[in-house]
């Protein structure tokens, strides 16, 4: 991993924890690594022990070095005084960890490029796969995917995408090794899920080919072990790739292939994929199928249970199911037809916790649009800049594109005072 791609998982693995936005960074790690920061605060240590495998700080090389020398003010015989510069002395750790980067790096300078650097990297092997697995892998593999889940839902699926890849390439290798059969079931599932956390990642950076190709691997593990529920989330991300590339008639064979048989998904399954019938029957310009199709998900969400679903459709809330609806009724509202568009999406702004910056931000940025297409550009303008608030964190290739769009909407406008400076920020925001 790079300084930030580790900086992110710490940060991922910290919200997920405790529900705050941390921000650590590049500048930070390398602290850590010089030395600079011999001692980072107690929740900074567990969450680098628990993303980078280990047991102890020890083992990351962390040293307490709040034991200051103690200096006795010469003939005074008063009380020990502590000198704010006073060297601390170092112990064998500090004395290993010097000799060992002195080693390291020698020469490195020397190398004429970045790429060069690489080279460095050629002959590290992958750590073995055990080869028997039992529910400790596949806790560790459950963890590793809603760490991805989560950090794709707060900043963005572009900037740990190698990391995703690299963890999901390790799991799977678990898939070949020995296991009891309902570990193998459940190891399948979890291994799946991974697989989805880390293809969603590529589709949210627009790298579709990737984002298919991971998509099939874990329908594949679905198939492997006839879990339906899994199979309708992958099915129901593969649509809504497809209709966002222009696909659309794709995107509803394969929501439709996923209701092949209903009954034995959960309502908030059915919803979820009668959504996405939603939205591809929308861009299709069938217009009444589409909001029979809104009708349907609707219908189906009234029962939903949450204590009954599988635990990686908690996303769908209230708040989701407002946003995924009125995302697909965006598309008849712009073309003229009076929907409650505008309605559903203002609810799942207001709905969306803070772990769900990525939707909260598209659906600003869909309202934006809509109210400048045919609401009061003023007002387009205020949810525009809250939109481009959001947006302008994540690292989504999606998001982008959504922001792209007001852009063209404000077009409309430009010669507002306040519909200006909204296309200024817009166009700050996508120029970076």
């Amino acid at each position: 991993m790079s300084r930030q791609e580790l900086a992110d998982l710490v940060n991922a693995h910290l919200h997920g924890k405790t529900g705050r936005v941390y921000e650590l960074d590049d500048n930070y790690i390398g602290k850590l690594e010089r030395g600079v920061i011999r001692w980072p605060q107690a929740e900074y240590r567990e969450a680098l022990r628990v993303v980078l495998r280990v047991g102890s700080d020890r083992d990351l090389g962390f040293v307490n070095t709040r034991r200051l020398s103690v200096v006795r003010p010469a003939g005074s015989g008063v009380a020990d005084v502590v000198r704010p510069d006073a060297i601390v002395q170092p112990g064998s750790d500090d004395v290993k960890r010097q000799e060992f980067l002195r080693a390291a790096f020698v020469g490195v300078g020397a190398l004429a490029s970045p790429s060069m650097l690489l080279d460095l990297l050629a002959p590290l092997r992958p750590s073995d796969a055990p080869k028997r697995v039992g529910r400790d892998e596949i806790e560790q593999v459950r963890g590793a995917a809603d760490l991805l889940i989560s950090w794709g839902h707060s900043h963005g699926g572009v900037g740990v995408r190698e990391a995703a890849n690299a963890q999901l390439r390790w799991f799977a290798q678990l898939l070949n090794a020995q296991c009891s059969e309902p570990v193998r079931v459940e190891l399948h599932e979890a291994v799946g899920l991974l697989g989805h956390a880390t293809a969603h990642m590529a589709f949210d950076a627009c790298a579709y080919d990737d984002a298919r190709q991971i998509f099939k691997f874990s329908l594949a593990c679905s198939e492997e072990i006839g879990s339906w529920h899994l199979r309708a989330k992958v099915l129901s991300s593969m649509a809504r790739q497809e209709i966002w590339r222009g696909q659309a008639d794709l995107g509803l064979t394969y929501a439709e292939l996923a209701l092949v048989r209903a009954d034995r998904l959960t309502a908030t399954e059915q919803a979820m994929l009668h959504t996405a019938r939603a939205r591809a029957l929308a861009k299709l310009g069938r217009d009444q199928e589409a909001l029979r199709a809104v009708g349907q998900a609707d219908d189906a969400f009234v029962h939903s249970d949450p204590a009954g679903d599988p635990a990686w459709m908690a996303y769908y809330d209230a708040a989701q199911h407002a946003g995924d609806t009125g995302h697909a009724l965006f598309d008849l509202s712009v073309q003229g037809r009076r929907t409650d568009a505008a309605g559903r999406l203002k609810a799942a702004i207001e709905g969306h916790t803070a772990g769900y910056v990525r939707s909260r931000a598209m659906s600003q940025t869909k309202l934006a649009s809509l109210t400048m297409a045919e609401g009061d550009p003023s007002e387009a303008a205020q949810i525009g800049l809250a939109a481009v608030a959001d947006a302008g964190r994540l690292h989504s290739r999606r998001a982008a594109m959504d922001l792209a769009e007001l852009h063209d909407f404000a077009g409309r406008h430009a010669r507002r005072p306040e519909v200006a400076e909204l296309r200024h920020r817009l166009g700050t925001v996508l120029a970076s």
